[in-house]
């Protein structure tokens, strides 16, 4: 290992970039686990960026020629110098031993970023749609989901509360792409390349989770989910994972030679305090006719059963209970016996029956609650005497536990007065609305992807079609379980593909009024099939008449824009209602407000010499909450105050700045333009109480160095 890091410490003299990429590439190696998942991460990723300016500087690629259906040169170039007359760049290749260089037409050339390189993101309105009042905006954001990610530890790291995500499930169908070439199912790599597409994203997300109470939830299908499970636990080793397995499809997919699948998998990690929600959701599908009669009793046996179950295992809690055998009635709890005291030192009373917590092979065991606990459950009528066995002569004695007092007390579990010796006479109250904790196999109707995803969206969208949407309701449910009592609460997902988790998120919100927002990122990757109709068209990405197939521009945005103004992309009024949860016509809408943005790179020149605002200001407002107006431009008094943040572009300003921030009750985030650390923290000390100060641009441009890790 020393001699290999003295090499490489030769080679970061003689090319830096060389030697810094072996000791990246050691520094993996060397930090396998023995035991575990170990794969390739390969070389980084890389993204086309078609919407970008050629500078010099980048890295590119050569587009093929117009009308080429194939995807052209792989390489990357450098560009050297850019000639505005002519629109031609110089370009040198880069990663070869003897340079090659060549002249191109800017027309010709795309940008191209690769994953390990520093990036300074914006954001760029494409729209809004008001219907909300002062609610937040749900925002959909168009970009690469890495680098978004990227974006969005400036403006919420620590403070998502759930991520839910339905990744490509790695098929072999030409369902994702890494370094722009399709992953096809004979690829020996596509495993590895998924898992490190996959670990670069979840790294990121982590940083952007509360740690004190969040969740995340991943679907995946029966190609993945044994890897995606070591690699949840070995990301997240302070989480709390658990895996759920959904019925999606009734009538089942052919599986050649095997069982014919009917379901896939629903991964959820908790962290901090993050716990599932009891719900009325009877997700195992039991059914809603259910009687009474058939569901568990609600009465306990008092002795314990399974494991630590003898009575050397808790000696406190072997103790005697006299009852009357003729009216059935507990007429004393006694004491607990010290271990080692035989029963026989309890005399036997007249005409009284002693019960002891004797198991059926005749072994000493012990009662689940202590005598103090007992005589107070009994006093309160949650205790009762079973029946005696006829073959032993042991009594049943039974109790109701803790969870069930609760459940009586909130009216869950009804209590029809008392029998003759104080116990209640219990029922349940609601079979439909009963509440219960969900289980690990879920089996509903409402989820079935195809009835309420598939055909649901085609028909919300005017016959627009997308390949595997998740059922709405799923979704919902899913989310439902960690984020009913978070009325505000913030959900990210970046794998968004036809917008289902924002429409949940907005049907979750009119259940109970709340407050809830959805930050949705996708690209605007059109599909491999139209890829190949439009090449032929002699089109290519960036063009208008390519763009407007992408998912982002042709499903995610049309779709939230649909579900809260309860019209079609062409402008017809949706029919049918929503089911499940709460039943209302689709026309009606939500009351909610949307904007959508694209995602653009920015240089660190440009930012920190402030001429980069109007891009940056987006991420600003989605740091103060994404609610109520943005300062777009630079104010010309040298300040500006908005609903919910502040922006001091001129320190010398800074009196009236703070006398408005003052009267700004929701303001809680002041931006404060400065290179003078000193000015900055003057500022600060005058700011009312609850407003945090944020130093532009160094807030900034340290995040994403942070985030990129130099």
């Amino acid at each position: 290992m020393s001699r290999l890091t003295d090499l490489i410490a030769q080679a970061k003299k003689r090319d830096p970039q060389l030697g810094a990429d072996l000791d990246r590439e050691f520094k993996v190696l060397s930090s396998r686990l023995p035991f575990g998942l170990n794969f390739e991460r390969h070389r980084p990723e890389a993204v086309e960026l078609p919407l970008r300016p050629i500078r010099k500087g980048d890295k590119v690629r050569a587009l093929p020629p117009r009308g080429e259906i194939k995807s052209g040169d792989q390489r990357l170039w450098q560009v050297k110098a850019i000639h505005k007359a002519t629109q031609m760049a110089d370009l040198e290749l880069l990663g070869v031993d003897e340079s090659e260089r060549q002249s191109v037409s800017l027309n010709d050339l795309v940008v191209v970023a690769e994953f390990r390189d520093l990036i300074h993101p914006g954001l760029v309105s494409g729209g809004t749609v008001m219907r909300g009042g002062d609610k937040p905006f749900h925002t959909v954001i168009n970009g690469e989901n890495y680098h978004v990610l990227k974006a969005l530890t400036y403006t919420h790291r620590g403070n998502v509360d759930a991520i839910y995500i339905d990744p490509p499930y790695n098929t072999g169908a030409k369902d994702w792409k890494y370094n722009n070439d399709y992953v096809e199912k004979d690829d020996l790599y596509r495993h590895s390349k998924w898992l490190a597409m996959m670990e670069r994203r979840l790294q990121v997300a982590r940083e952007l989770l509360n740690p004190e109470d969040s969740v995340l939830i991943v679907t995946i299908d029966e190609k993945e989910y044994l890897r995606l499970g070591l690699l949840l636990e070995q990301t997240f080793p302070e989480g709390t994972i658990q895996m759920v397995s959904t019925v999606i499809n009734r009538k089942g997919s052919a599986r050649a030679g095997g069982f014919s699948r009917v379901d896939e998998y629903i991964f959820f990690v908790r962290f901090g305090s993050a716990e599932v929600i009891p719900t009325n959701i009877d997700v195992i599908g039991l059914g809603a006719g259910i009687t009474k009669e058939r569901l568990p009793d609600i009465w306990n046996q008092l002795m314990r059963r399974g494991t630590d179950s003898l009575r050397e295992d808790s000696p406190n809690l072997f103790y005697p209970i006299f009852v009357d055998p003729k009216s059935k009635a507990i007429v004393e709890i006694g004491d607990a016996l010290p271990l080692g005291a035989p029963r026989s030192s309890i005399l036997p009373r007249r005409g009284i029956d002693t019960v002891w917590p004797i198991r059926t092979n005749g072994a000493e065991g012990r009662w689940s609650v202590g005598p103090e606990g007992l005589r107070e459950r009994l006093e309160n009528g949650y205790v009762k005497v079973g029946n005696k066995s006829p073959s032993n002569g042991l009594w049943t004695i039974n109790y109701l536990i803790s969870k069930d007092i609760k459940r009586l007390n909130n009216g869950e579990i009804l209590s029809n007065g008392r029998d003759k010796n104080g116990a209640h006479i219990l029922s349940y109250a609601d079979m439909k609305n009963r509440i219960r904790t969900p289980k690990t196999i879920w089996n509903l109707g409402s989820h079935d992807a195809t009835e309420h995803g598939k055909t649901f969206l085609t028909n919300f969208l005017g016959g627009r079609k997308f390949p595997f949407p998740k059922s709405l309701y799923a979704v919902e449910d899913a989310l439902r379980f960690f984020i009913r009592d978070k009325p505000s609460a913030v959900v990210l997902d970046f794998f968004s593909g036809s917008g289902t988790t924002a429409h949940a998120v907005m049907r979750l919100n009119k259940q109970d009024g709340g407050h809830r927002q959805c930050i949705s990122v996708t690209n605007n990757e059109v599909g491999a099939d139209e890829q190949k109709a439009l090449r032929k068209r002699g089109l290519r990405p960036g063009d208008k008449e390519w763009e407007k197939w992408g998912i982002c521009d042709y499903i995610t945005k049309p779709r939230v824009q649909a579900a809260i103004t309860g019209k079609k992309p062409n402008g017809e009024l949706i029919r049918g209602d929503y089911k499940f949860t709460d039943e209302f016509p689709m026309v009606d809408g939500f009351d909610e407000n949307a904007e959508f943005f694209t995602l653009t790179y920015e240089t660190d020149k440009s930012v920190g010499h402030n001429l980069a605002y109007t891009r940056i200001a987006p991420l600003l407002w989605l740091r103060a909450g994404a609610r109520g107006k943005r300062i777009d431009k630079l104010p010309a008094e040298g300040w500006a105050v908005a609903d919910a943040y502040g922006l001091l572009a001129e320190v010398d300003k800074a009196t009236p700045f703070v006398k408005a921030l003052t009267k700004a009750k929701g303001a809680r985030l002041a931006f404060i333009v400065t290179d003078d650390e000193r000015r900055f923290q003057s500022v600060a000390k005058r700011l009312p109480k609850g407003v945090e100060p944020v130093r532009l641009y160094e807030s900034y441009l340290t995040n994403f160095s942070f985030t990129n890790g130099d």
